[in-house]
């Protein structure tokens, strides 16, 4: 019996376009009803549950008469807001009748990577759930750009699991879980049953992207399970056309994949670091500084190469090796102007070159998390 998710008391559960929309054919209402019915029995057991719901752009497709899914944003947005109507109104009806109130929450990567909109998701999110409301997160699609989006909601679910310390997310796919390979391809391939989340062999069974209708596929999958491990997260992918999948996973039973969180749980302000997709800018390290932080210390600016980017004191950055990869990030005590400036100089040489003294290191290592 998988006994770390029986113990689970917060949940996460992501549920999939191909799921939403049976396979795009429009709102799969039998199948919402179903999972807000599982969703009232974990509640009425003393559990907290947050929905992350695709489908919106698939359900706008079905209701504009689209086949296939367009590839300029415009029209993306456009569709995400036609069918989010139908979803919202939906999703309200089926938990009403289990009576259950129900929460829109749209977001885009940005209200995650401000701090203060972050807290503010957070703080609103939790007090929905001790209100015994059920908030059903999406991407905002109507508003999203390159620059900002999640790219596919189980990278937002993952997310969302790290914003509200949950115990466990529970990925619902048309598949019945991992597999060592793509069993469309491969009749050879077996599920994989539990594996750590930590581990990166798992990136390379998981195929390519999912269906016409989806965003993602099972890497996206693999990679949310890895990023909900660091809070502590543990990741179940199974196949929502299981009969009762929900109950069944919280009650331990060995259906889909269970990827589980080994690591110590960040922590909020290093978790909330981690978790940003897009950064203001990157620092090249030399081996000196690269071993530091490896063992603990700050970053001074005696062991910055160079500095790329524009970014203003206090953004979070990449910390890179000079072949280009990302060993660290961290809050920067020095906008780029003034970092570039001190790069390769002694704390004692900061107030000298730019007649102030902000703090003595680069980034200190409170405000420091090191790359997976």
């Amino acid at each position: 019996m998988r006994t770390r998710i029986r113990k689970a008391r917060r949940l996460v559960v992501k549920v999939g376009s191909a799921l939403v929309t049976n396979n795009g054919e429009g709102l799969a209402i039998d199948a919402l009803a179903d999972w807000a019915r599982q969703i009232a029995a974990l509640i009425a057991e003393g559990r907290e549950v947050v929905l992350v719901s695709s489908g919106a752009i698939a359900a706008g497709m079905q209701r504009l008469g689209w086949s296939s899914r367009p590839q300029e944003m415009h029209q993306l947005q456009a569709a995400a807001a036609v069918g989010q109507m139908g979803l919202a109104q939906a999703y309200e009806s089926v938990f009403a009748a289990n009576g259950l109130h129900t929460a829109q929450i749209l977001l885009t990567h940005a209200d995650l990577a401000d701090r203060t909109r972050y807290l503010n998701a957070r703080s609103t999110l939790v007090t929905l759930l001790e209100l015994g409301v059920v908030p059903i997160i999406n991407e905002n699609d109507t508003v999203v750009t390159d620059e900002i989006k999640f790219g596919d909601n189980d990278t937002l679910g993952a997310l969302v699991a790290n914003l509200i310390d949950a115990d466990a997310l529970i990925i619902l796919t048309d598949q019945k879980g991992l597999y060592t390979a793509d069993p469309r391809k491969d009749p050879d391939a077996t599920l994989i049953g539990e594996d750590k989340a930590e581990n990166t062999a798992l990136e390379t069974m998981a195929g390519g992207a999912g269906s016409g209708i989806s965003k993602g596929g099972m890497i996206t999958k693999v990679r949310a399970a890895q990023r909900a491990a660091r809070s502590g997260a543990h990741t179940c992918i199974a196949s929502g056309r299981e009969p009762d999948p929900l109950l069944r996973i919280t009650r331990g039973e060995d259906i889909g994949t269970l990827l589980y969180a080994t690591s110590t749980p960040l922590a909020a302000r290093k978790q909330w670091m981690a978790d940003h997709l897009q950064l203001a800018g990157s620092l090249t390290l030399d081996a000196g500084a690269i071993d530091a932080l490896h063992s603990g210390k700050s970053l001074l600016p005696i062991g910055v190469i160079a500095a790329d980017g524009e970014f203003a004191r206090g953004a979070v950055v990449a910390c890179r090796t000079p072949a280009g990869k990302e060993i660290a990030r961290g809050l920067v005590n020095y906008a780029s102007n003034d970092t570039r400036r001190i790069l390769r100089k002694t704390s004692s040489e900061i107030e000298d070159i730019l007649g102030f003294v902000e703090e003595p290191e680069l980034i200190h290592r409170d405000n420091l998390v090191l790359s997976s």
